[in-house]
């Protein structure tokens, strides 16, 4: 296992968002934190896997092969509402098409819904995450999280990203995007994969 304290932990994305719920969970565990925006030549793999694991290997091999001594953490993560087949799931950033953002595929998401006469249903639905470390080109680990909840048939608060404003945690009575992030951090799919991967750095596989 590799020494973390005085490490940069590569995020293996260009979303500032993901880059800094990653950070605000991780901070006590590398000294510094980086992200595709600070490597502008790196290339960007085509995320050809049909599962979020496929996904995330796929990125943290190709950012740990372009930067041989980086430490470096993948995340794909999406969300899946069963009306719709469990879709959008590998494809919630791109789910409105060429030139997605998160407006659009919250749109696109409501607008499906609506299709189906489920707008107003309360669909079920749950965000999924997984987390790949590499280094060297070779896959450490992986760790999953999800979570489980309803969608809203309108959007609740700006807080977040993605789908954070349609998504009502099972238990809660807002959804993450009118949550604090404290708050967010402790539930999310993200920080239940984060919260495996901390233990995995405090308690490597094979140590005494």
């Amino acid at each position: 296992m590799f020494p973390t304290e005085n490490a940069t932990l590569l995020v293996a994305t260009g979303n500032a968002h993901k880059t800094g719920e990653i950070r605000s969970l991780l901070q006590a565990h590398f000294a510094t934190f980086e992200d595709l925006r600070d490597h502008p030549g790196l290339p960007e793999p085509e995320e050809t896997g049909l599962t979020f694991e496929e996904n995330a290997i796929i990125k943290a091999l190709s950012a740990s092969v372009a930067l041989p001594g980086a430490i470096v953490l993948a995340d794909d993560s999406g969300i899946e509402v069963d009306a719709l087949g469990g879709a959008p799931g590998v494809r919630s950033a791109r789910y409105s098409g060429p030139g997605a953002t998160d407006a659009t595929n919250r749109a696109k998401l409501l607008a499906d819904l609506e299709v189906l006469g489920l707008r107003e249903a309360a669909p079920l639905a749950r965000f999924r995450c997984v987390l790949a470390v590499a280094r060297g080109g070779m896959i450490l680990a992986t760790f999953d999280g999800a979570i489980e909840g309803t969608l809203r048939a309108s959007e609740g608060g700006d807080g977040g990203f993605g789908y954070d404003p349609l998504f009502q945690p099972e238990g809660c009575l807002v959804t993450f995007g009118e949550m604090p992030s404290d708050e967010k951090h402790a539930l999310s799919h993200r920080g239940r994969a984060l919260g495996k991967f901390k233990a995995w750095l405090e308690n490597p596989p094979g140590a005494v």
